[in-house]
């Protein structure tokens, strides 16, 4: 296995500042008697916990929508004249077609609207375009329920700066992305790595939109992020 560069020489460093040997076995996993972290909404079905993250959703600013495949457009078309959208910059998402975003994209450019899918060739203008944008769009890999929290893989077809630029992020959720809190989105995305499955370097927990309070408890919504946030829940097929 590769060694990573002064490793070594950085550990036997700390181990004898520390006047001890250093530890060359691994530690053992502690075996709690208690693990309340996995009993929290664990018998919980989807559809329980679609309707707690509703409840969060209410708690930390953010608009809440179910719908179904073929409602999609509808309620997307809906959402974003609800928003005033005229620019939008969206995830180069593989689910764009399976969801039918790419028919979507094409009848709003046939409404003037600009759409542009986050595209790696053009490097800077991604984040250009995202800064001028009025939505951003993105697909969630793991939702939280408990805190109301989307998961993005940001990678070459996913800029962070989608999330991060535009007036209003817009997240569309599938229902099975659903999960009870941060212990099981962790134990999928540690998993994915183990299997060998390709996980993105970057992975953003986002909740609802950019929240911030000075000393005196004062909150003021969008000082570094969207002002505004959309959850659309789409039930699966």
């Amino acid at each position: 296995m590769m060694d990573i560069d002064n490793r070594n020489h950085f550990l036997n460093n700390l181990a004898r500042n520390l006047d001890r040997p250093r530890r060359m076995e691994s530690v053992e996993r502690p075996k709690w008697s208690l693990r309340p972290q996995l009993e929290l909404y664990k018998d919980y079905t989807h559809d329980e916990l679609v309707d707690v993250l509703e409840g969060q959703c209410k708690v930390i600013h953010t608009n809440f929508k179910r719908t179904t495949f073929t409602e999609l457009s509808t309620v997307l078309t809906e959402t974003i004249q609800g928003h005033d959208g005229k620019r939008i910059i969206a995830s180069n998402d593989p689910r764009n077609n399976e969801y039918g975003m790419d028919e979507i994209y094409a009848k709003w450019r046939e409404d003037k609207i600009d759409v542009r899918l986050w595209d790696e060739t053009t490097g800077k203008e991604n984040q250009e375009f995202a800064e001028k944008a009025d939505i951003g769009i993105t697909f969630s890999e793991v939702t939280l329920a408990e805190s109301g929290t989307v998961t993005l893989f940001n990678d070459k077809n996913n800029g962070r700066t989608i999330s991060l630029l535009p007036r209003v992020h817009v997240v569309i959720i599938p229902k099975s992305t659903i999960v009870p809190r941060m212990t099981q989105a962790v134990k999928q995305i540690h998993e994915a790595n183990q299997g060998g499955n390709d996980v993105a370097s970057c992975v953003s927990f986002i909740s609802g939109p950019s929240n911030s309070a000075d000393i005196e408890m004062n909150l003021i919504v969008g000082v570094h992020g969207p002002v505004e946030a959309t959850y659309i829940v789409v039930e699966d097929k």
